[in-house]
């Protein structure tokens, strides 16, 4: 009313504009697509050993009957025979001793043939994880948690058994040609599993991101994350980062996974640490599951195959 009408034409455009917009969304950081990539590379890593006479070798300790853990493990079992790695699973009773764990340990690193050792995290409460972690020789802490490994990371020197979590979320950014370089990066988790060294990746030199770690203590983490061009949530709470946290075109990376009600179905479904409509607005986002899960398989086995190198030099 008071003014031209409308062309056909620009009607037509505004409508496919329009359309466009509702169906906006984040491209996804294909974690499960990558690490098959990996795997195929490390297949050929692992050939060349075989031909030198090394066979990379991971054993993997499980104490317990958890079945989420019991998945995982199978998992790794999985991933091992695509790419040619020997893989030795021990299975423990939940009554099982501290002592008697870290004697088995002992036992692994003595082992020449054993490249990689994992204790599948989590552990009865008798447990105490950081004396097993201690206990692994740093040469096999395919884990990356050994203060040898994690020491190394704080002086910058990202050569060594890197821990695998925060090393597939580097090489998943880095594969999707992410920059990060002066970029305002939030992790929310501080755990020395994922966010803490993750931390130390992204800060380092050649990376420069600025990074600012949330926790439960945190405040206004919701204004922080609107801030942020980077979120990465390692926060083990479900949906906890909503959409509404999230800037336009920012990248997410979810590294949480949760088994929840779906009261719209009555049936359980998969869901990570951030809101799936935060791939609405984000411009890269990693799915659940699919994203970062399979790359932290992947770079386990990366690890054992770097362990099983060096002790053929």
């Amino acid at each position: 009313v008071g003014g031209s009408t409308p062309s056909w034409g620009s009607i037509v455009r505004l409508k496919a504009w329009a359309l466009a917009r509702m169906f906006v969304s984040a491209v996804l950081l294909d974690g499960k697509g990558l690490s098959r990539d990996i795997e195929d590379e490390l297949k050929i890593r692992v050939e060349e050993l075989n031909k030198g006479g090394i066979k990379p070798h991971l054993a993997v300790i499980l104490v317990g009957d958890d079945p989420a853990s019991q998945v995982y493990v199978r998992n790794k079992e999985n991933a091992c025979k695509r790419t040619g790695i020997k893989s030795t699973k021990i299975i423990l009773p939940s009554s099982t001793s501290e002592k008697e764990v870290l004697d088995l340990i002992g036992k692994m690193n003595e082992d020449e043939d054993i490249h990689g050792i994992l204790v599948q995290s989590p552990t009865p409460k008798q447990i105490n994880e950081l004396k097993i972690t201690n206990k692994i020789d740093p040469s096999k802490d395919v884990d990356g948690f050994h203060p040898q490994n994690l020491g190394k990371l704080v002086q910058g020197d990202t050569n060594g058994l890197l821990p695998c979590t925060p090393a597939g979320i580097m090489r998943l950014l880095k594969n999707a040609k992410i920059n990060l370089e002066g970029k305002k990066v939030t992790v929310i988790g501080r755990s020395r599993i994922v966010g803490m060294p993750l931390s130390l990746m992204l800060a380092q030199k050649g990376v420069d991101a600025t990074v600012t770690i949330t926790h439960s203590r945190s405040k206004n983490i919701e204004q922080i994350c609107q801030s942020s061009d980077v979120i990465i949530a390692a926060v083990g709470r479900p949906e906890f980062v909503k959409k509404e946290w999230v800037k336009n075109s920012s990248v997410v990376v979810d590294v949480g996974i949760s088994r929840i009600l779906d009261k719209s179905t009555g049936k359980n479904k998969l869901v990570g640490d951030v809101e799936e409509a935060a791939m609405e607005v984000a411009s890269h986002m990693t799915p659940v599951p699919g994203g970062v899960g399979p790359m932290t398989i992947a770079m386990l086995l990366t690890n054992t195959v770097v362990s099983a190198a060096k002790k053929g030099n």
